[in-house]
């Protein structure tokens, strides 16, 4: 106790850090000695386990070369298998010698122990392992039986070895285990010593003058701000003491004002309250598919609702004639409508906020210089507000608020405005991306049609207006051969246009299964096989996640594509169609037995000579792929497309 009684004289840092800092250097002591201990003993353990391996590597590697075939396939397995026991048998032997420090192993040092390991190592060396190679080179079976016994007697021997070597080391664990308990033993009468004597420390440091703290703040909270507390000691808890003291005098006159206060905040809280509620519902608003008009009449019925505006409206900008125009407006009548309809950016304040790029606020009542303010006075309208439309810093246009009664807008509802307004630019920024792409990508889809139209139906029409003439031309001169022979060539030329005819639509009305290649592929195979005669496989390697189904449609015509030319040019009796999937992409190959042909400058994909070939690879650069077309004459044609792995919005955009 005289120790505690010395840091008592202290201040309060001084006493705990005192403290703290006695016991834990006794912790870490005996924590040191205890844990000394138990690295030992894990080292002693691990290095038990590995000795009593050798003798199950060490029977293994008898019995293997016991049953090891003088001759034959297996004779070179088992002498793998061999080596490679030897090797882990020299492995776990060198690591008993040396040590390991990382896991840890080690063998004790006393009682003898190196020298036994130095025995087992020799014991290996000398006998065990010599008689095993010898077994191993043995090609007569006499020499084979008696090595093979030889080796049987050396390794019991070097097993009796072990096992000598293994009980001591158990004996040098089993003493470690008790010094490590003595330890344990020590360490806890060490933690009830010191809880005790902590205890007694913190009783009188502490807890006392907490208690005196606690009863002062428990006076506090039940509103009896004149109470203070009395100043004891000048250590921490004495500065705590008239700490308080200053705070209950604070608070005593705080405490009057206390209600102003708390009402300041609770409208300042209801007011961001009400701007969050706005900005999250028009922002879940404009994420609406929806067009232009039926957004902008939601938006303004959000709006109106919550400033409690009488009417409003939404005007677009038209750069070429610098006018802005109402598109959308709620509860403005007739003759306001027609007059405000078009209105020049110069006329009124909604071009001076558009251009500007900051919301404006105008009362009706004052100079009447603008025709837009003589109409909202005679609509009745007492305060109107213009808020720019923009996206990116591009006008879009404006919306205003009309109130039949003044208003006065405060600085955080202008901001409020100001971001409702950036909010619908870019809701109708989209609407009018989303338009411009789905016109794109029908036009697209439009010029591979036609380009399709033309490499079937087209130059089949081509060659049935040839064969008329040529008609013609025979019943003209009454050949009646001739007739016939024109007549046969239309019949199938007609034939042949229908099936193309016929192909196309199967191709256009193609819809991909939901999120399945695949199985949409598999049925373009089954379909081609049954029209055209030609054996058709389809097969699927791999997984991996969903395509989007742009990718996946163009995969698919692409596909259908190759099968045409196929049945129109490659004279072939099978087909074979694979898909590769993986995380990386996909690979579609389809290969065919047929003709063939020359795949020269004159036959390149980008070239005009093969519309069809074209129409692919444009499909394959659509989608972010590589279109590769393998042939020779007479050895057939593979059409390859390889898809390297995007994000779904890069393969979208493509």
């Amino acid at each position: 106790m005289s120790l505690v009684n010395r840091l008592l004289g202290q201040n309060l840092a001084t006493k705990i850090l005192g403290v703290l800092v006695a016991f834990l250097l006794l912790a870490l002591a005996a924590i040191g000695l205890t844990l000394y201990s138990s690295w030992k003993l894990e080292g002693v353990a691990a290095a038990i386990n590995d000795a009593g391996s050798l003798r199950m590597r060490s029977w293994k590697i008898a019995h293997d070369a016991a049953v090891l075939p003088l001759d034959g396939i297996g004779r070179d397995a088992r002498l793998g298998v061999l080596e490679r026991d030897l090797a882990d048998v020299e492995r776990v032997q060198s690591g008993l010698e040396h040590g390991d420090p990382v896991r840890p192993l080690f063998i004790p040092r006393d009682r003898g122990i190196p020298a036994d390991m130095a025995r087992v190592s020799q014991t290996w060396q000398r006998k065990m392992r010599p008689l095993v190679e010898q077994v191993m080179e043995a090609n007569d079976p006499n020499v084979f039986r008696e090595s093979t016994l030889a080796l049987e007697t050396a390794t019991r021997d070097y097993v009796t070895t072990i096992d000598a070597m293994v009980k001591k080391m158990e004996e040098v664990f089993t003493e470690h285990t008790t010094v490590l308990r003595s330890y344990q033993v020590a360490l806890l009468a060490l933690a009830v010593i010191g809880t005790v004597v902590l205890m007694r420390f913190f009783f009188v440091a502490v807890i006392r003058p907490v208690d005196a703290l606690q009863r002062g703040m428990q006076r506090m909270q039940g509103e009896d701000f004149a109470v203070r507390v009395a100043v004891l000691t000048n250590d921490e808890f004495g500065d705590l003491s008239r700490g308080f003291n200053r705070m209950a005098d604070h608070l005593q006159g705080l405490y009057a004002t206390l209600e102003q206060r708390v009402a300041d905040k609770t409208r300042s809280l209801a007011d961001k309250n009400r701007e969050l509620s706005i900005l999250y519902e028009i922002s879940r608003l404009l994420r609406e598919p929806v067009g232009i008009e039926e957004l902008s009449r939601g938006f303004l019925d959000h709006v109106c609702r919550t400033f409690e505006a009488d009417a409003a409206s939404v005007r677009l900008f038209d750069a070429d004639s610098d006018k802005l125009y109402i598109t959308t407006q709620q509860g403005l009548d007739a003759d306001f409508v027609e007059t405000e309809a078009i209105l020049a950016c110069g006329d009124c304040l909604c071009g001076t906020a558009m251009l500007g790029d900051v919301p404006v606020i105008s009362d009706t009542d004052g100079a009447q210089t603008a025709r837009t303010r003589e109409t909202c006075q005679r609509a009745g309208f007492a305060t109107v507000s213009a808020i720019p439309v923009n996206h990116n810093k591009r006008a879009l246009g404006i919306f205003n608020l009309y109130f039949r009664r003044s208003v006065d807008i405060s600085e955080d509802d202008r901001l409020v405005l100001q971001s409702l307004g950036q909010h619908l630019g870019m809701a109708i920024e989209n609407v009018r991306l989303l338009s411009r792409e789905k016109e794109m990508a029908v036009s697209e889809e439009r010029n591979l049609i036609a380009r399709e139209l033309h490499d079937s139906i087209a130059q089949g029409l081509a060659f049935l207006n040839l064969q008329v003439q040529m008609l013609e031309d025979a019943l003209e001169h009454k050949d009646t051969a001739e007739t016939d022979e024109v007549l046969d060539m239309i019949r199938r030329g007609i034939q042949e246009s229908y099936d193309d005819v016929r192909e196309l639509l199967g191709h256009f009305r193609a819809r991909l299964p939901e999120q399945d290649l695949a199985a949409a592929l598999r049925q373009a195979v089954e379909r081609f096989s049954a029209q055209s005669g030609v054996s058709g496989n389809f097969t699927a390697h791999g997984e991996a996640p969903p395509l989007p189904v742009e990718i996946g449609t163009q995969v698919l015509y692409i596909a259908q594509e190759a099968l045409s030319n196929v049945r129109k040019h490659a004279q072939a009796g099978y087909v074979q169609v694979d898909l590769w999937r993986d995380t990386d992409g996909l690979r579609l190959s389809i290969r065919d037995d047929g003709v063939g042909f020359d795949t020269g400058p004159r036959h390149a994909i980008d070239g005009a000579e093969h519309i069809g070939l074209h129409i692919m690879g444009e499909r394959a650069a659509r989608i972010g792929g590589e279109l590769a077309v393998r042939s020779k004459k007479g050895q057939g044609t593979e059409v390859a497309l390889t898809v390297t792995g995007h994000d779904d919005e890069e393969k979208s955009a493509a």
